[in-house]
């Protein structure tokens, strides 16, 4: 028995560029940057000042009023970027439907405004202060669940918390169910909330984030000489996937073809890649070979690309390694360069951006990039877009713990 095709039908995007898909797909393309001075808590003695918020955000467009105080922020993204998704799709759930769609979202974090304001309710208050709403507020499958809940979707339910790699295994475990015949359309990506104090202070105790206070639209600049960590950023990236000959029963939009998916661990420390960037070397290969595809098939890679010094080095060579002689002539760009690095929502958002980049035959910019680091030797389209033929789009998601993801879409073609 052949497996079953999986093609991608709808996208929606939350970023710190736009609400909503073509707000952000435009801002990227632009090359234009939602980075800025943090504006969401007193950031004045943290180490890093500087975020990518999601701006103008009202969930009141698409929760009710009532139904705000249960969901933490990420929660909030997680529901309207599905709805973006839906409704681009023409997706309508119906009760002959509803058991075979479903709904796989990831978070690498969950939801710590809400569990920062709870722990305050409770050492300023006492116990009886805390919040009922607290708990299903806050876990991270609670996204999946209010998805679900709102779309009557009552096929496989599911969540990955796998670091910044989380959102991209969502969509390949939820095309791994589409094509196993578990279900015929999965809403899957991820969505992420973490610019709080405990967030960006967390990751600033780890010196990961870049400190270019003064000049945060230039401060992310990925495969740069002068990078000097990653921004923080937020929002939602959702995609629908559907069985490819329910898709062209029903005339949806087909935006392209998943085709791959790998997974790898590095097995080598907490938070850095191995230096030889073995784990993210046999990612793209599991997803190559998944496909049957070979490396001198592949157009365009959306990197990793965190603006780290170790990411983004260790990250071109392992191009380098997978690519062969070939690794020169593919376009290598990282459009966290403008929404800033989403952690467990970045490979879904990204996974949107990439299909939306095979559709449209346009590849997003690397911006900032002025002084090319002699160990980032590749072609990262630096700071504007490119059209360009696309047949075969990588992405890529690493993740502390050495957790790594990585999802091939083809240009479809019938």
């Amino acid at each position: 028995m052949s497996q079953r095709r999986v093609v991608l039908t709808g996208v929606g995007l939350v970023s710190s560029v736009g609400i909503g898909t073509q707000a952000t797909w435009g801002a990227v393309c632009a090359g234009q940057t939602g980075i800025g001075p943090i504006t969401r808590f007193d950031a004045s003695k943290f180490a890093a000042r500087i975020a990518g918020e999601v701006k103008g955000f009202d969930p009141l467009d698409f929760i009710d009023k009532k139904d705000v105080k249960k969901m933490d922020v990420f929660i909030q993204y997680a529901v309207a970027a599905a709805e973006f998704a839906r409704a681009d799709a023409g997706l309508n759930v119906t009760p002959e439907s509803a058991t075979r769609v479903g709904v796989y979202l990831a978070s690498g974090i969950g939801g710590f405004s809400t569990i920062e304001r709870e722990h305050r309710a409770l050492l300023e208050g006492g116990p009886r202060k805390i919040s009922p709403f607290f708990i299903p507020a806050s876990i991270i499958n609670l996204a999946a669940g209010q998805v679900s809940i709102r779309l009557g979707a009552k096929g496989p339910n599911s969540a990955t918390c796998t670091a910044c790699s989380a959102s991209a295994h969502a969509v390949g475990d939820a095309f791994e169910t589409i094509q196993r015949g578990d279900a015929d359309v999965m809403v899957a990506g991820g969505s992420e909330a973490a610019i709080t104090p405990m967030g960006v202070g967390g990751f600033a105790a780890m010196r990961a984030l870049s400190t270019r206070n003064d000049d945060p639209t230039r401060a992310c600049r990925p495969f740069d000489r002068d990078r000097d960590g990653f921004i923080i950023g937020e929002g939602a990236g959702v995609v629908i996937l559907e069985e490819l000959g329910g898709a062209i029963r029903r005339g949806a939009p087909i935006y392209a073809e998943l085709v791959g998916y790998g997974m790898t661990g590095d097995a080598h420390h907490v938070t850095q890649p191995a230096e030889d960037g073995d784990g993210a070397f046999r990612v793209m290969r599991a997803a190559l070979n998944r496909a049957g595809v070979t490396p001198n098939e592949i157009d365009y890679v959306n990197a990793h690309g965190t603006s780290t010094p170790f990411n983004d080095r260790i990250e071109t060579l392992a191009i380098k390694r997978c690519f062969g002689d070939h690794a020169g002539s593919i376009a290598v760009s990282s459009t966290k360069s403008m929404t800033g690095h989403l952690l467990g929502a970045a490979g879904g958002l990204e996974a949107g951006i990439v299909a939306l980049a095979v559709r449209e035959q346009v590849i997003p910019p690397t911006i900032n990039l002025e002084n090319p680091d002699p160990d980032c030797d590749l072609d990262y389209v630096p700071n504007d877009k490119r059209s360009a033929s696309i047949t075969y789009a990588l992405s890529n998601s690493f993740g502390f713990g050495g957790t790594n993801a990585a999802l091939l879409f083809k240009r479809y073609d019938g």
